[in-house]
C-alpha cells in the first residue's frame, strides 16, 4: 500500500511544505506549522480537481472573434456600495468585506440584505448573533422585509440544506471565521476550515448563480484573517477603513473582477445605521477661522474629487521625529529635504507631524503643495486663508508640476465655495474661482 505524502501548513498564513519547520519561511511565525490530516489533504485535492474542471481546455479563439458578454448587475439599494462594486452586484459573484470590529460591516450588510429582499428572496446567515439580536438591529435600521430570512447556524451542511429548501437569490455570511464543515476536523476559523468553506461557497455561487456577501475578520496587521487563497478565490475584496469611534467610514476596493479598484464609498454612521454620505466632500475639512499649520487640497479618490485638510505641526526638538497619518512618510522626508535645500528652512532640528483629516489616505503626489504650505505655515506660525486651496506635485528640483483631473478638482473646490486656487497652471475651462499659477516652490512663500 502506497504511503500518503505528508503535507504541513502554517496556521498563520496558509504556507504549505513537505516537512515540519520551526519558523514559517513565508510569514515568519514560530511554531505555527502543523501537519494536515488525511481528510484535510483530501479536501485540498477536491479543490484542485474542481478548479481544473471549472476551466476545461478549450480551443483557442482569435480575440477579434470573441463576443463580449454583458454583466447582469443588481443595485444593492446603496449608492456608495454600488459605486465601489462597479455599478451594482453581479449575479453569481462572491464578495468579501473585511474591517475592524465595530466598524459597521454587519450593520451595512443587514441593510443591504433588506434592500435586496425587495426584489428576490435573501438569506442572512449569522454565526455570531442570535435571531432576536439581529431583529432588534433590523427594527432600528428599518430593515424588515417579508423576503428576508434569518438563519443562526455555524454548520455549513445545515446552511446548504436551508439553501436547497428555498430558491434564494442572495446570501450574506456573517462571518466566515465562525463557520465549520464536517469534512474537516479542524476548529472553526482555522486555515483549513476557511479554505474549505470558501471553496464550497464559490462552487455554490457559480453553479446556482447566487450572489454572496462574506464578512471576514481581520488580523492585528489589518489583513483579512485566514489563508491568502481566500482573497484569490473570491471575485471582489472590500475593506472598511476608519476609526470606529468616529462617524465617517470609507469602503475601499482592493480586488474587483467586474470593475476598477480606484473607487471608494463614503458612509456616515447614524442612529439608523450606516448611510451614504450625501455631501461627502464637505466631511473632511472645517470652515472655522484660519489656523497656523492647516492647508486645504483636493485629492482624487477614484472618479470623485474630495476636499481634504492637511494639518502640520512643526516644533523644535533635540531628537527630531517625523510622523504621518494618511500621508506617505518617505514622501514627507523628500519634501522636508527639498524645503531645507531650496528655502533654507532648518527643519533638521524640528519635529514634523502631518495629519490628513477624516481618515483619508492620500496615495497621489498632487497634494504635495498643500503639505508644503501647511509645514511652512506651522513653522512660521502664520495662518493660511481658509478660502484658498493648494494643488500641485513637487519635483526634486523644486518645480511645481502639472497634475491630472485639475478641472474636476477645481470644480469641486468651487462647489464648496473656495475663492482662490494655487496650482501649476490654469485649467482648460474657466473655473468659478480665481486661479494663481505657481511654477516654483519659492512662490508658496507669497501666500504666507
Amino acid at each position: 500500500m502506497a504511503k500518503t505524502k505528508a503535507v504541513f501548513e502554517c496556521e498563520s498564513c496558509g504556507y504549505q511544505c513537505g516537512k515540519w519547520l520551526g519558523k514559517c519561511p513565508n510569514c515568519g511565525a514560530f511554531e505555527s506549522i502543523v501537519e494536515l490530516s488525511a481528510a484535510q489533504i483530501k479536501s485540498l485535492e477536491e479543490i484542485a480537481k474542481f478548479s481544473k474542471s471549472a476551466s476545461p481546455s478549450a480551443k483557442a479563439t482569435p480575440i477579434t472573434e470573441v463576443e463580449i458578454t454583458e454583466l447582469a448587475r443588481t443595485s444593492t439599494g446603496d449608492s456608495e456600495l454600488d459605486l465601489v462594486l462597479g455599478g451594482g452586484l453581479v449575479e453569481g459573484s462572491l464578495v468579501l468585506i473585511g474591517g475592524s470590529p465595530g466598524i459597521g460591516k454587519s450593520t451595512l450588510l443587514l441593510k443591504v440584505a433588506s434592500n435586496l429582499a425587495k426584489n428576490a428572496p435573501t438569506l442572512y446567515v449569522s454565526g455570531e448573533e442570535s435571531a432576536s439580536q439581529i431583529k432588534l438591529r433590523a427594527d432600528r435600521l428599518g430593515a424588515n422585509e417579508r423576503e428576508l430570512f434569518l438563519l443562526t447556524e455555524i454548520n455549513l451542511g445545515s446552511i446548504l440544506t436551508s439553501l436547497a429548501e428555498r430558491e434564494y437569490k442572495f446570501l450574506v455570511i456573517d462571518s466566515i471565521q465562525t463557520l465549520y464543515s464536517d469534512k474537516i476536523t479542524a476548529a472553526p476559523g482555522s486555515i483549513s476550515q476557511v479554505r474549505e468553506i470558501t471553496f464550497e461557497l464559490m462552487r455554490l455561487a457559480k453553479e446556482k448563480n447566487i450572489s454572496i456577501f462574506i464578512i471576514g475578520h481581520i488580523t492585528k496587521e489589518g489583513s483579512i484573517a485566514g489563508p491568502r487563497i481566500l482573497e484569490h478565490m473570491v471575485d471582489v475584496v472590500l475593506y472598511f477603513e476608519g476609526d470606529s469611534s468616529k462617524q465617517l467610514r470609507i469602503l475601499r476596493g482592493f480586488k474587483n473582477r467586474f470593475g476598477n479598484t480606484s473607487e471608494v464609498g463614503i458612509f456616515e454612521m447614524s442612529e439608523q445605521g450606516l448611510k451614504s454620505a450625501k455631501d461627502a466632500s464637505s466631511k473632511f475639512f472645517t470652515r472655522g477661522g484660519a489656523v497656523a499649520g492647516s492647508a486645504i487640497t483636493a485629492t482624487m479618490q477614484g472618479s470623485r474629487a474630495l476636499i481634504v485638510e492637511i494639518q502640520a505641526l512643526v516644533c523644535e526638538s533635540a531628537y527630531p521625529k517625523r510622523s504621518t497619518t494618511g500621508f506617505d512618510k518617505s514622501r514627507l522626508d523628500m519634501i522636508l529635504a527639498l524645503l531645507e535645500r531650496k528655502l533654507e528652512l532648518p527643519l533638521g532640528h524640528y519635529d514634523v507631524f502631518i495629519n490628513v483629516t477624516g481618515g483619508v489616505k492620500i496615495t497621489e503626489s498632487a497634494c504635495d503643495l498643500a503639505v508644503v504650505a501647511a509645514i511652512i505655515s506651522s513653522f512660521r506660525n502664520r495662518p493660511l486663508s481658509r478660502e484658498s486651496i493648494f494643488i500641485g506635485e513637487l519635483s526634486l528640483n523644486g518645480e511645481i508640476r502639472d497634475i491630472f483631473n485639475l478641472d474636476e478638482r477645481l470644480k469641486e473646490a468651487a462647489t464648496q465655495n473656495f475663492k482662490n486656487a494655487i496650482c501649476p497652471k490654469k485649467p482648460s475651462t474657466k473655473p468659478a474661482l480665481k486661479v494663481f499659477e505657481a511654477g516654483q516652490i519659492s512662490q508658496v512663500l507669497e501666500w504666507m
